[in-house]
């Protein structure tokens, strides 16, 4: 019996969603790195798994019998990807404020979006966004190259999150597939948190609830969103739906960080950055196909 479909599920919904989510992820990764002065950036990507995977099995109860080779292989490669984004991220905030970061995190999808889509007209979205990210990365922005370096690593992450996550959400009929990969990437991960930061946790176990915090707003929240969009439309849509990551970033990083202030060079980077994906979500509105509709099976 085919189970009905919620009326928020359906593909118009998408841009609401991913505002909820990207709001969510960005006042998470703005928790993380306020907690930085008590636990370092590793210690709070393996709390982030960690908490967000325990949280998940428990509601989801996973029924491993059930899963099939392919579906094993797929949501294993999807925790890879989770513990490899998550520390590059947060090694990435740590060192730059959140705004720039997310920028740099959004060229991984954005990106991917443009390479799919295989229209001529992206070419200038492409150029419009190597514009932004040069005036981020150019001499004289004073930001950190190791900072610059871990944001194009987070970035091959996200886009490689969003291939993954599609396909684990149209081989699970529901969230097991999801709870796996968190479960996969926590395995990775929270070892080399205890290795890493375990005496640190250990000294100040009150930073595990910041832990708990971040892993409700920055992983099980977003996820989850990301994965009921991305069963709605496709990889091309999401990555520029994720335009609007640069700005929220900032806006958070300024009202929950206070001392966290961006030049106008900066600014003027995201601000680019977002336009080209904003011109891409309306190019895209234009030519919704079958595969961008509620229920489409994917490629």
């Amino acid at each position: 019996m085919k189970t009905p479909r919620a009326p928020w599920q359906g593909a118009a919904t998408a841009p609401a969603l991913m505002l909820t989510q990207i709001v969510s992820l960005q006042a998470g990764s703005a928790v993380a790195k306020d907690a930085y002065g008590t636990a370092g950036p590793t210690a709070l990507a393996g709390m982030r798994l960690f908490f967000s995977a325990a949280i998940l099995w428990v509601l989801v109860r996973p029924r491993l019998r059930k899963v099939t080779a392919v579906q094993w292989r797929a949501a294993i490669s999807l925790g890879l990807v989770f513990a490899a984004m998550n520390l590059a991220y947060f090694q990435t905030i740590s060192r730059l404020p959140i705004g720039v970061a997310a920028t740099l995190e959004l060229l991984g999808p954005l990106t991917l979006s443009i390479v799919l889509s295989r229209r001529p007209e992206h070419l200038a979205v492409a150029l419009l966004a190597l514009v932004g990210v040069t005036l981020l990365a150019a001499p004289g922005a004073s930001l950190s190259a190791a900072g610059l370096l871990l944001g194009g690593a987070a970035a091959l992450c996200r886009a490689g999150y969003v291939v993954m996550s599609r396909r684990v959400g149209h081989l699970f009929p529901d969230w097991t597939g999801l709870t796996l990969g968190l479960a996969g990437g926590a395995c990775v991960l929270t070892p080399v948190t205890a290795v890493m930061d375990g005496g640190t946790v250990a000294a100040r176990p009150a930073v595990l609830g910041t832990g708990l915090v971040v892993a409700l707003l920055s992983s099980l929240i977003p996820y989850s969103l990301d994965m009921a969009v991305l069963r709605r439309i496709d990889v091309r849509a999401f990555g520029v739906l994720l335009a609007l990551s640069p700005a929220v970033a900032a806006g958070v990083g300024f009202v929950l960080l206070l001392r966290e202030q961006l030049t106008a060079r900066q600014l003027c980077a995201m601000a680019l950055v977002v336009l080209a994906g904003a011109w891409s979500v309306r190019r895209a509105a234009r030519r919704v196909g079958p595969a961008d509709r509620p229920g489409a099976r994917p490629a």
